[in-house]
C-alpha cells in the first residue's frame, strides 16, 4: 500500500518528535524505526527526513550533537527538548481529534452502505414482510 505524499507529510512531526521522545537517534537509525513501527508501510529518505529534523531545529524542538561512533564514523544524533515534548502532546491531541473523526465517519458510512446492501439484496423480503404486517393487522 503505498501512502499519500500529504499524509506522510502530515505526520512526519509527530513521528519523528514520538520517535526522539524513546531517546537520542541518528538519522539512519530515525529512518529504520519508521519503517519498523509502520510495518514496512512508510519508506522514509534522507531527502524526506532531513528537512523535518532541519525544521525541527529552527523551531527548538531538537537539539543536535556530533558524536563518533564505535566504528569511527562521526553521526549527528537528535534529541527531543522540552518544548519538543510539549509540541509531541499538542500534536497527539490534534491526531487524536482527526483519528476519532474519521473513526465515526467510517463507521457511519460503513452501517449506511451495509444497509443499503441488506436493501439492495432482498427487496422481496422487504416486501414480504411489509404484507404480513399488513396481513396481521
Amino acid at each position: 500500500m503505498e501512502i499519500n505524499k500529504d499524509l506522510i507529510a502530515a505526520s512526519s512531526t509527530p513521528i519523528v518528535l514520538a520517535i526522539l521522545a524513546e531517546g537520542d537517534s541518528y538519522g539512519y537509525a530515525i529512518l529504520q524505526r519508521v519503517r519498523e513501527l509502520s510495518g514496512g508501510h512508510l519508506e522514509w529518505t534522507d531527502g524526506m527526513l532531513y528537512p523535518v529534523l532541519h525544521r525541527l531545529l529552527r523551531l527548538g524542538y531538537v537539539e543536535s550533537r556530533w558524536e563518533v561512533a564505535e566504528s569511527g564514523r562521526r553521526r549527528k544524533y537528535y534529541q527531543i527538548t522540552s518544548q519538543g515534548r510539549a509540541q509531541l502532546a499538542e500534536q497527539r491531541r490534534q491526531w487524536q481529534a482527526v483519528d476519532e473523526t474519521l473513526r465515526g465517519i467510517w463507521q457511519m458510512v460503513s452501517v449506511a452502505a451495509s444497509s443499503r446492501q441488506d436493501r439492495m439484496q432482498s427487496p422481496a423480503g422487504h416486501a414480504s414482510s411489509a404484507a404480513l404486517v399488513l396481513k396481521g393487522a
